[in-house]
């Protein structure tokens, strides 16, 4: 999962994605408003941690924005200010929770897990799609119930592929979501393809259809509708 951290508290903001990156995340900090809009117009996140007071504007504004353009990311509001009417403000806006600081960070990941399975989801920590298992709480992947050998890498590649069934995804765009945002700089994604090879074959091995295809010239599809090839 990939997350941006809106917070202008220097310390805040690097042990929350110290934190975040033990767990197994790909985490991006922004301080301001400004920054935080270039990013999203430039990159996509799984989820937003939004602080409400930035230097130079609102979180609440970011939201709005995010909202105006259809963005299709969680957001969780975390704000020092205990105030209901900016609690229910960003909720009524599009927010899918709201977190008072300070707040323990395995709380933080805990709403994090729970925004994801409830919007990505359908609410369960399970992914099925015919003959694979996705445990999103463990990270472990199942052929017929036979236990696949991942890596958190493959295992986050499986699950991106899972959820975005039946859409093209570029090698930039794989690569960004599993790697972060500094991948937007490299010359070439080849370590993409690698990834993908060695997915297709432990699952081809467990005896699990391949359903990636590769699109030429584009990237990759998981092909819910047929095997790959």
């Amino acid at each position: 999962m990939k997350i941006l951290v809106v917070e202008d508290n220097h310390d805040l903001a690097l042990s929350t994605q110290e934190f975040l990156l033990r767990e197994g995340y790909i985490c991006e900090i922004s301080a301001s408003y400004t920054e935080t809009v270039e990013k999203l117009s430039i990159f996509t996140y799984d989820c937003v941690l939004l602080d409400i007071m930035l230097p130079d504007g609102n979180g609440l504004e970011v939201l709005d924005m995010m909202k105006s353009e259809h963005q299709n990311t969680n957001i969780l509001i975390t704000s020092a200010k205990n105030s209901l009417d900016d609690k229910i403000t960003g909720l009524e806006g599009g927010a899918d929770d709201y977190l008072t600081k300070p707040y323990h960070l395995s709380e933080l990941n805990a709403r994090i897990r729970t925004i994801y399975r409830r919007k990505t989801l359908q609410g369960s920590a399970l992914l099925r799609f015919n003959e694979l298992e996705l445990n999103t709480n463990t990270f472990e992947a199942f052929v017929n119930g036979q236990l696949l050998d991942l890596t958190r890498k493959e295992f986050d590649l499986l699950l991106y592929f899972i959820i975005n069934k039946n859409r093209v995804l570029s090698r930039q765009a794989i690569a960004t979501h599993l790697w972060g945002d500094y991948t937007d700089d490299l010359s070439n994604f080849d370590f993409v393809y690698q990834h993908v090879k060695n997915l297709r074959k432990k699952i081809s091995q467990a005896g699990g259809n391949d359903y990636v295809t590769t699109v030429y010239g584009m990237g990759y599809k998981f092909n819910a509708n047929e095997t790959g090839k």
